[in-house]
């Protein structure tokens, strides 16, 4: 079944003061299609560490932000593009543990946990996309 866009964002986020405002339009998207406290609580976790990646790798970047409906079914999808340096290897960068920075590294494979649909593209040296949705009862 397709997935209907039916409102759309954008925000640039360039710097940690730009994390906030971000957080809050999601929660705010959220609350709009009735999802429950614990799926926002999940939603807005993965978006935060998607958020601090892109801050920190990519130097910023573009973060679509939409209602979308899948049949019945309404959800919250986020799109973070960047043109940072792009990961070399995804399927060592999608195991637990692994960071390249001093983190937890629960990272992208804790973020993907988290939500219902999760999809990463990433090109070396021309950044990477990560589409998230997380669906109002799931």
């Amino acid at each position: 079944m397709m997935v209907i866009s039916l409102s759309k964002d954008v925000m640039r986020i360039i710097k940690d003061q730009d994390v906030v405002p971000f957080r809050n339009r999601v929660k705010e998207k959220a609350t709009k299609i009735k999802m429950g406290l614990v799926n926002q609580t999940k939603l807005i976790t993965a978006a935060s560490e998607l958020v601090r990646n892109m801050l920190k790798y990519g130097n910023g970047g573009e973060i679509v932000i939409e209602v979308v409906s899948r049949g019945r079914e309404n959800g919250v999808r986020l799109t973070f593009k960047d043109k940072g340096p792009g990961i070399a290897d995804i399927s060592l960068a999608m195991k637990d543990g692994y960071s390249t920075g001093k983190s937890l590294g629960l990272g992208l494979p804790g973020t993907k946990r988290l939500v219902s649909e999760f999809d990463l593209k990433s090109e070396v040296g021309k950044g990477t996309t990560v589409m998230i949705i997380k669906w109002a009862n799931g």
